[in-house]
């Protein structure tokens, strides 16, 4: 099975397209939507119907911090993210509303873990974004070898060897790496929406259930035109610039 791992698309529809594009172009046979499906972008509805459709043809979907800012945004807040998810709230539709609410926050497949943040109490919400975070992750995550998620809007991993030390390996996008079963990994894969490591192009990863290897991809999208529907929606400014930076 080769698995696409897809998380943070932030209502980003044109990130995502060029996402699915690249991974049906590397032969992907299964996938996974690590929440945050919502947020920050201007496209929430298209994104949701897209994802909705996949679901409904057997794609793994967890729920984000996003989704659930969705579904109960809080009120007379200046902040730029809750003003964005206060105005995503009045673009579902009843279904989509429903669908959100409905998602887990951990997917369990064979050896596999998903989570959009930490498998330690993963309605918390943490960002796993150094070795430390990602033991406590692994420590929660039971009998998984591998566990994948998100968040962090970046693309990290980490392994386990076997004195049970977790330690960080610099990945390259494009290079597949060996992640077999006898360590323990964690992977954040990325966001499809809004990267945050001051390169503009999409991310997300593919993984190789058979030969064990995992895949960090980077896909060049119109990120000019996510920019422009954000601007259109009337959102906070600086969702529509940091698109083009990356940051």
């Amino acid at each position: 099975m080769k698995l696409a791992l897809l998380s943070d698309l932030h209502a980003n529809r044109h990130a995502l397209q060029a996402c699915l594009a690249d991974a049906r172009a590397h032969s992907a046979s299964q996938y996974a939507f690590l929440g945050d499906l919502v947020g920050y972008g201007g496209e929430p509805g298209a994104v949701l119907e897209t994802v909705m459709e996949m679901a409904q043809q057997g794609a793994w979907v967890i729920r984000g911090n996003h989704d659930d800012a969705a579904l109960a945004p809080l009120a007379n807040s200046d902040r730029a993210d809750h003003a964005g998810a206060a105005w995503s709230a009045t673009q579902l539709t009843g279904p989509q509303r429903e669908f959100l609410a409905g998602l887990p926050l951990t997917h369990r497949h064979d050896f596999m873990l998903l989570v959009h943040a930490s498998a330690d109490r993963p309605e918390r919400w943490t960002y796993v974004e150094d070795a430390q975070r990602a033991a406590d992750s692994l420590d929660f995550a039971g009998d998984a070898s591998h566990v994948f998620g998100g968040h962090v809007h970046e693309q990290r991993l980490f392994f386990q060897g076997l004195v049970g030390k977790t330690m960080p390996f610099e990945p390259t996008p494009g290079v597949p790496v060996p992640v077999p079963r006898h360590r323990r990994w964690l992977a954040t894969v990325g966001s499809v929406g809004q990267p945050r490591d001051g390169r503009n192009e999409a991310m997300y990863a593919l993984f190789d259930t058979e030969s064990l290897t995992l895949t960090f991809l980077r896909v060049p999208y119109d990120h000019a035109a996510a920019a422009r529907a954000i601007r259109a929606a009337g959102l906070p400014e600086p969702h529509a610039a940091r698109l083009a930076l990356g940051r």
